[in-house]
């Protein structure tokens, strides 16, 4: 009879200690400890892809690495172009690549859609949380056809392994991780311990064979992701899918990426047929509007190599109470008190007896700081109650001292107003030498200082 015994994991790190601790001695996080049961046998838990793949004995070889071939396998180019991009060209073979986000966001969704959109490869879509009829329904309504695709509605980590060696899939999909149940563990699915043998014996089975797996993920009440830091570390990407439910558009973010570049992002639009992927994000955060209104400006940021335009939104009113409030959505809290500081002290207005609340419309949040420029603007523009001209568009970063500091990619900035059908860009006069004007058909007006921007502009 194989023994039993109880450890303490950490929920952060995965960190394993005999008894209860405050603090864990790995990641310094209190109160973390919870209780599992472990059950430890002859066969280690890390042999569980090897029992079932005859190619390796548990043998590594040592090898010098000039004596290794650089092999490039070609991407697997997939029919959504979003995704592509967030995955930095398209899935690489091998790769292990988690993606979380908040329940009914539509994560199961976009990877059967991917799923039954990859013809001519052989899918293999496993889940724990649905019925092979609730997936079916979801795949009628996406109304794609694709006869390589097969379910299996399984969590145990042993019999996943059997179905894999029979179908031998050219992609797996897991949704999802929570829910596995990796042999040897006692403990409940979604339990420190069990999310770590599971996604390691994953692994090892996606590295050895060379096949793509996806692992779709639960986040937690605080917005990270759901079991041990470890999770993060062991995957090559990690996808985080994210969108209020009140808005039809979602945002694919790509936070950890091996194989390409982690500010990459993905934009999509949830309709009844699915996750439409949008090419031109630039018209769907620009509000049509018959007039133009004050408190309104348009910031030309960039998100991976995405330029894109985003409106936004400011209301600066007289504060009713004492204490002035300060709303923000899309947008830094702190950036905004540092904006409003340099008006105060560079320009002389008195934001401190007023009401502000920021937007960045369609959901849209952005950390990039060319939009200050814009978010000072349409502050101005409120405080004045004087619509800002609605062929105006800005790029620029506010220092400290009041200066119109330079932005990078200036040039990617312009030419996406330029397409939009803007007529004048403002931009640091800093970036002036770096932009060779007669290229544009759009004036392109250099400032350096606030003061001149609000002379030009009121």
């Amino acid at each position: 009879m194989s023994k039993i015994k109880t450890a303490f994991f950490c929920t952060n790190c995965g960190y394993e200690s005999p008894k209860w601790v405050g603090k864990c001695p790995s990641c310094s996080t209190w109160n973390s400890f919870v209780e599992e049961v472990v059950t430890k046998t002859k066969t280690q838990s890390s042999e569980t892809w090897q029992d079932y793949h005859s190619n390796t004995n548990g043998k590594s070889k040592l090898i010098a690495l000039k004596n290794i071939e650089a092999v490039e396998h070609p991407r697997m180019v997939t029919p959504d172009g979003e995704l592509n991009r967030v995955l930095g060209g398209g899935i690489v073979p091998g790769s292990l690549v988690l993606v979380a986000g908040e329940p009914g966001i539509g994560k199961s969704t976009l990877f059967l859609q991917t799923a039954l959109q990859l013809q001519g490869k052989k899918i293999l879509y496993i889940s724990g949380e649905e019925s092979e009829q609730q997936i079916k329904l979801r795949a009628e309504r996406l109304q794609i056809q694709n006869d390589d695709i097969y379910l299996l509605t399984e969590t145990s980590v042993d019999l996943i392994f059997v179905e894999i060696k029979k179908l031998k899939p050219d992609v797996v999909i897991i949704d999802s991780i929570q829910t596995l149940q990796a042999p040897f563990i006692e403990s409940a699915p979604g339990t420190v311990s069990q999310i770590r043998e599971s996604t390691t014996a994953i692994q090892k089975f996606a590295k050895e064979t060379n096949t793509p797996v996806f692992l779709i993920g639960h986040i937690t009440k605080d917005g990270s992701i759901a079991g041990p830091k470890i999770l993060e570390h062991i995957v090559d990407t990690v996808l985080q899918f994210e969108g209020d439910q009140h808005f039809a558009y979602r945002m694919l973010r790509t936070t950890k990426n091996r194989f390409g570049s982690t500010s990459e992002l993905g934009i999509y639009q949830m309709t009844g047929a699915g996750m439409r992927p949008v090419t031109n994000p630039s018209e769907i955060l620009i509000t049509q509007k018959e007039e133009n209104l004050s408190g309104i400006a348009i910031a030309c940021t960039i998100e991976g190599v995405r330029p894109m335009l985003v409106e936004v939104q400011a209301l600066v009113t007289h504060s009713v109470y004492g204490t002035p409030q300060r709303t923000v959505s899309g947008f830094d809290l702190r950036r905004l008190q540092l904006l409003l500081a340099v008006l105060e002290k560079k320009g002389g207005f008195q934001f401190g007896t007023k009401d502000v609340f920021l937007n960045i419309t369609g959901g849209f949040k952005t950390e990039d700081p060319s939009i200050d420029l814009a978010v000072l603007s349409s502050l101005l523009s409120s405080f004045e109650d004087i619509p800002i001209p609605e062929n105006i568009c800005f790029a620029g970063e506010i220092g400290l001292s009041g200066e119109i500091r330079a932005v990078h990619r200036i040039e990617q900035r312009i030419a996406e107003a330029q397409k939009l059908g803007f007529e004048k860009i403002i931009i640091s006069g800093y970036n002036k030498k770096a932009v060779k004007a007669n290229d544009f058909s759009i004036e392109i007006v250099p400032m350096n200082r606030v003061d001149e921007l609000y002379r030009y502009l009121f």
